[in-house]
Order: C-alpha cells, then sequence, then structure tokens
C-alpha cells in the first residue's frame, strides 16, 4: 500500500509543478487535487511530501487563499526540518504571498525577507534541489535566481498594498531582470505584466503585450491577470468590443487554471460592462457569477466588487429593494476590510518602527564591531611595526659590530700588507746590496783615484811654482780641475745610488712625480746585474739598452715601477743552468 502511496506522489507532484513552471504548463484538475490531499499524509518521504504540499499550495493560492495559506506552512515545516535552503527559501517566499492574500503584512514581509537572504546566497545552490521541482530550471543556480525573481515579484505586490509605488515598481523592473537572466519566461512575464499596472493606461498596453509575448514563448498558461487588464483598459476607453472579447479570455484561462481571484473580477467585470449596456440582465447574470466564486474564493475585494455589481443591477432593474441590500452588504464588507487593512496597517507600522529600531541597533553594533577590529588591527600593525623596528635595530647594531670588526679587521691587513710589501723591499734589497756595494764601489774608487792623482799633481805644482816655470803651474792646474770635475762626477753618482737605495727601501706614499724612466730602467738593470754578479762570480751578461730619449719624464710612483723592472730584469738574469748563462743573459 505505501509503494503504491509513492508512485501515486512521484506521478502527480510533476503535473502540479508543471502548472507553475514546466515549459508545457500543464493544468491540474480537482480529481488529480484530491488523489494527491488523500495520499500526502500517508506519505512516509519527507521531500516527497514538501513537495506535495508545495503544488497543493500553487493550487489554492489564486482560489481560496486560506487553504493555500494552510499547504504552504506544511512545505515550510518540513523544509525547515530536513534543512534544504532553497527549498525553505521557496517555502518562505510562497507562505509570504498567501499571508499578504489574507491580510497578514507584517508576517508576509518578515518571511518575504527570510525567502530574500536565503535566495541571496549562492552558498545555498545545492544538489538538494531537485531537477522535477522547478523542471524550466537547469540547475540550482537557475532555481535559485529564480525563486529569487519570485519573490521580488511579490514583495512588489506587498508594496503595492502597503502605498510604497516606487518600491513597488523597483521590485517588479528587478524580478523581470532577474527572469529575463537565465531565460525564465514565467517569471518575466508576471513581474511585467505586474509592472504594467502601475502605469498610464497606454504604456500599461505595451507592458501588457511584452509580457504576453514571454509567457507564449515560454507556453505559460496562467495569464489571466494579463487579460483582465486588457480588458479593463480597452473598457475604460470605452472600447467594449475589445473588453467583452478579453474578459472571455480572462473567464476561460481562469477556470482551466483555477484563478478564481481573476474569475471572480472577469465576472464583475462583464456585469459592469452589460451595466454600460443598459443590458440589466446579463448584468445581473455576471454579478451573480461573481459573487458565487467571490464566496468560494474567500477574497474580500471580490466579495465587495460582487455585491456593488449586484446593487447595481438590481437598481437598474427597478427593484430598489434588493439595490439597497447588496449596496448595504458592499459596505459592510467594504467597513470590515478597511478595519483589517488599518489594523494591519498599524501592525505594519509597529513592526517597521521595530524593525527600524533594530536595524539600528544592528548598525550600532557593526559600527561598534568594526571600530573594535579597526582599533585590533591597528594594535597589531602598531605591533608588528614595532616588531619590526626592534629586529632593524638589533640587526642594525649587529651590522655596526661586525663593521667595527671589519674595519679592525681590514686595518689589520692594510697594516700587514704594508709591513709585508716592505718586507719584501727589504729582501729585495739584501739581494741587491752587493750589487749596490759594487756600483758605490766604482765611483768611490774614481774619487780616490783621482783624489791620489790631485794630491802628486799639487805636490809637482809647488816645485814647478818654486822653479817660476808658470806654463807648466798652468797645466797641472788644468788638470787638477779637470780631476776634480771628475770626483763631483762619481760622487753625484755614488748619492744617486744611494738615494735609489733609499728610496726601494722605503714605504711608498702612492703618489705619481714625473720621472726619467729610462734613467730608472737603466739604474736598476745595473743593480740586478751586479747583484746577481754578486751571488755568483760565473753569471755573465751582455747589455744591450736602446732606450727612446725624446721620452721625457713620465709621470709614475718611481719605487712602484722601479721594483717591476727590478723583478723583470732579476727574472730574466735567473739561469736555470751555468750553461745557458750567456744564453739568457742578453736584454
Amino acid at each position: 500500500m505505501k509503494s503504491f502511496v509513492k508512485i501515486s506522489l512521484l506521478c502527480l507532484i510533476p503535473i502540479f509543478s508543471t502548472a507553475q513552471t514546466d515549459p508545457t504548463w500543464g493544468y491540474i484538475t480537482s480529481q488529480q487535487v484530491d488523489s494527491l490531499k488523500r495520499n500526502v499524509e500517508s506519505e512516509m518521504n519527507d521531500t516527497l511530501r514538501m513537495a506535495a504540499y508545495r503544488s497543493l499550495g500553487f493550487y489554492y493560492q489564486e482560489a481560496i487563499p486560506d487553504s493555500g495559506l494552510y499547504f504552504h506552512e506544511q512545505q515550510l515545516a518540513l523544509a525547515k526540518k530536513l534543512d534544504m535552503k532553497l527549498w525553505l527559501a521557496d517555502a518562505y517566499s510562497q507562505t509570504a504571498f498567501t499571508l499578504v492574500s489574507v491580510g497578514d503584512f507584517t508576517k508576509g514581509y518578515e518571511y518575504h525577507t527570510e525567502a530574500t537572504k536565503l535566495a541571496s546566497d549562492k552558498k545555498n545552490e545545492s544538489d538538494n534541489w531537485r531537477p522535477w521541482t522547478f523542471s524550466n530550471s537547469k540547475n540550482s543556480h537557475e532555481a535559485r535566481i529564480s525563486i529569487l525573481a519570485m519573490n521580488y515579484q511579490m514583495m512588489g505586490n506587498l508594496w503595492g498594498f502597503l502605498g510604497e509605488q516606487e518600491k513597488r515598481k523597483s521590485h517588479y523592473l528587478e524580478a523581470a531582470k532577474l527572469g529575463e537572466s537565465i531565460n525564465n519566461g514565467k517569471v518575466a512575464y508576471l513581474s511585467y505584466s505586474s509592472f504594467a499596472r502601475t502605469l498610464p493606461p497606454d504604456s500599461q498596453m505595451l507592458f501588457q503585450k511584452k509580457a504576453l509575448n514571454y509567457a507564449n514563448a515560454a507556453r505559460f498558461p496562467r495569464v489571466a491577470g494579463a487579460y483582465l487588464s486588457m480588458a479593463t483598459i480597452f473598457f475604460n476607453k470605452k472600447m467594449y468590443d475589445s473588453a467583452y472579447i478579453y474578459a472571455h479570455k480572462t473567464l476561460l484561462i481562469s477556470k482551466e487554471e483555477n484563478m478564481l481571484n481573476a474569475l471572480s473580477t472577469a465576472y464583475a467585470g462583464l456585469s459592469n460592462l452589460f451595466y454600460k449596456r443598459n443590458q440589466s440582465d446579463s448584468c445581473l447574470f455576471y454579478a451573480n457569477k461573481a459573487l458565487e466564486v467571490a464566496q468560494t474564493s474567500g477574497f474580500g475585494d471580490n466579495l465587495r466588487f460582487a455585491y456593488r455589481r449586484l446593487s447595481a443591477a438590481y437598481e437598474q432593474k427597478g427593484d430598489i429593494d434588493q439595490a439597497l441590500e447588496f449596496q448595504k452588504l458592499s459596505y459592510t464588507v467594504n467597513d470590515s476590510l478597511k478595519n483589517l487593512i488599518i489594523a494591519n496597517l498599524t501592525r505594519y507600522q509597529n513592526f517597521s518602527f521595530n524593525e527600524q529600531l533594530r536595524l539600528k541597533k544592528l548598525d550600532e553594533e557593526k559600527t561598534a564591531y568594526a571600530n573594535k577590529m579597526n582599533m585590533l588591527g591597528l594594535i597589531v600593525v602598531l605591533t608588528g611595526i614595532l616588531v619590526v623596528a626592534i629586529i632593524l635595530f638589533r640587526n642594525n647594531r649587529q651590522k655596526q659590530q661586525a663593521n667595527k670588526v671589519l674595519e679592525t679587521t681590514l686595518t689589520n691587513l692594510k697594516s700587514t700588507q704594508s709591513q709585508l710589501v716592505q718586507s719584501e723591499k727589504m729582501a729585495s734589497l739584501g739581494e741587491l746590496t752587493a750589487g749596490i756595494a759594487h756600483e758605490i764601489q766604482n765611483p768611490l774608487n774614481f774619487v780616490n783615484n783621482f783624489s791620489e792623482v790631485n794630491k802628486e799633481l799639487l805636490t809637482d805644482l809647488k816645485d814647478e811654482i818654486k822653479k817660476g816655470n808658470f806654463d807648466e803651474v798652468n797645466a797641472i792646474a788644468d788638470d787638477v780641475i779637470s780631476n776634480e770635475e771628475k770626483i763631483s762626477h762619481h760622487g753625484k753618482r755614488a748619492d744617486a745610488i744611494v738615494k735609489g737605495m733609499l728610496q726601494h727601501s722605503r714605504a711608498g706614499n702612492g703618489k705619481k712625480e714625473p720621472t726619467d724612466i729610462n734613467a730608472l730602467c737603466d739604474e736598476y738593470l745595473r743593480l740586478a746585474y751586479h747583484g746577481l754578479r754578486a751571488k755568483d762570480k760565473s753569471f755573465n751578461a751582455t747589455m744591450k739598452t736602446d732606450f727612446d730619449a725624446s721620452i721625457g719624464k713620465v709621470n709614475i710612483i718611481p719605487q712602484d715601477l722601479g721594483r717591476v723592472v727590478l723583478n723583470l730584469i732579476t727574472n730574466a738574469f735567473m739561469p736555470s743552468t751555468k750553461k745557458q748563462n750567456s744564453e739568457r743573459g742578453s736584454l
């Protein structure tokens, strides 16, 4: 038996769902509704029961709103139990619509707000939104957008009841935009058709036609509202034939789709049309039909309108008593509706005021929280900056200490380098001592020899003076002068050698000075040669120089270049064997 019930529900649910959303847009018969109502309570699967309650709610929404509200509340309870977010958003939205229909604006607003929150959250696009629930939704994303769009459209209706016309229009247009974004013809039709009713007649006609184009393209059958609006426009333009045609289209669709609200309004409209044509029997007939449907549906506006049409019909027929009776009933319903509207508006205003206070408090809490987070963020940033500053300061101190160590090390290295260079100079000077001594010895020998010769010449000079041989005196004096010049020359030569030795051994200042590079090279050539000769008596070399006399003085560091020249010549003089002395000693 349970399997039979489940199969029945699975067969019926797609039919009921397509009445609202499937591209084929089938319709629900009263037999199918009765079958579903009988089986839904015994169904054990909560998801199937929830879908069934949703379909039943749709069926009664625009027929008997109290029944529609009951079924949507059952849908809402199961959606909460199952925690299926998109189902929950849809349940809140549909329940809100029926709450507004029965005049509970405050709770309707609350439910619409909850639906908006749920349907606006992309995280709620989950796999538990079954394709057969909204057959024209290809995926959960389209289902979410469809629910959000329908919720906006129905909120537009609520704002209309509350007299908020700008909010009403903006919600209709936002719903239409969302519907078009997912190519949902049903949403686009309902949104544009509702938006059209806020416009002047000519503009309304254009938007109703646009809405009908969407409905026709989507094969959506529940277009009674658009046809009813078209009938009203033609009626107000006194184009009664066209008004009659569209009113009859409204009757046909309303009956097929169980849209009792539109059906009662269409009957009342036809009654008014025949009243204008002075056809009292037809006027009375359609007024009675309007009352019959209004009493079934329970819509207060339909009941009031039906009573007015009956009063007008009986007045036209001359039955004043009946006319007054129905007029009184009309006033009674009107007063009841006014009281209900005033009560609901008062409740809504109180709710709105409390909501504003709540939102203000929430905003203040958000601001306080934001300020707190900003302060915490600032503290964190300042702490971070302090930590970084400490690290940088420590690193800087370490770098300074390291720099001091490096500077000390560098100073020591430079000192050591200078000492090494000086040691190298002294070492090379030591190697050249013999050569230097030889070089100094030659001019000293000349000085000594010429001094002895001059001594002898001066003795001879005295003898010749005594003899009075002045010619010989002059000749001897010339020889002495010549010898003195030679002594002076060789003395300067010895002085130059000593100065060169001192310059070679002195720590240089690194400054360049004009230097006779030919003389420098010649001097160091001789020093190297005689130094090697002093070490090795068997060493011999033929030295040939070819200096460029025009080169003049060159701006150099003489001791550095002298050391280079000395090393080059010394390396050139170094014999590998005694046999190669004369072969390698040529320069």
